[in-house]
């Protein structure tokens, strides 16, 4: 017999139920057992609940007599209660120069600590300009510079590397 997957959201319910035999937990959590799928439906509503398959895969699939709608109620709950927990890292990026002010610098690295205590990952982005190019260990001196700034917050993700005219550096909080 090959898996039937469910049409709609959520698991088939009741008169939905189209297997010949299925096995059945009661609403207490105990194992009844094997049983055709009318006998289940009527003791389901024998009991005034739900007849609600649990593991459409197994062989007999698994049904469960329970609540529909408190079951649905649970489930969003802890859906809700999942995407509350997660935290979703972003990526902010600092652009800065090579011959960039000792004063401005400190600002980039204090905006670089908060996002790294927020625990966003940053890139850095340093980019050459006209002949600046010909200078590249300024750019290197300066991320090194960053890098040992920030020491015990970061592990570097991604060393230094040039794309076209720009050198980037992706540190990640510790």
């Amino acid at each position: 017999m090959m898996p039937v997957v469910p049409t709609r959201e959520g698991p088939r319910v009741n008169e939905e139920i189209r297997y010949p035999q299925v096995r059945l937990i009661d609403e207490n959590g105990t194992m009844v057992g094997i049983m055709s799928s009318r006998d289940a439906i009527a003791r389901a509503y024998a009991a005034g609940l739900d007849l609600v398959e649990i593991s459409p895969n197994a062989s007999p699939p698994v049904v469960k007599i329970l609540d529909y709608g408190k079951y649905k109620y649970e489930l969003q709950k802890k859906q809700s209660e999942a995407r509350k927990k997660q935290k979703v890292i972003e990526i902010k990026e600092i652009k800065v120069r090579p011959n960039i002010d000792e004063n401005d610098y400190q600002v980039k690295l204090r905006a670089m600590k908060s996002f790294l205590e927020e625990g966003d990952k940053v890139k850095v982005t340093l980019r050459f300009r006209g002949r600046e190019m010909t200078h590249q260990e300024l750019g290197i001196k300066l991320l090194e510079r960053v890098r040992n700034d920030l020491e015990g917050l970061i592990k570097v993700e991604q060393m230094p590397r040039l794309e076209n005219r720009q050198m980037v550096m992706v540190l990640s909080p510790k």
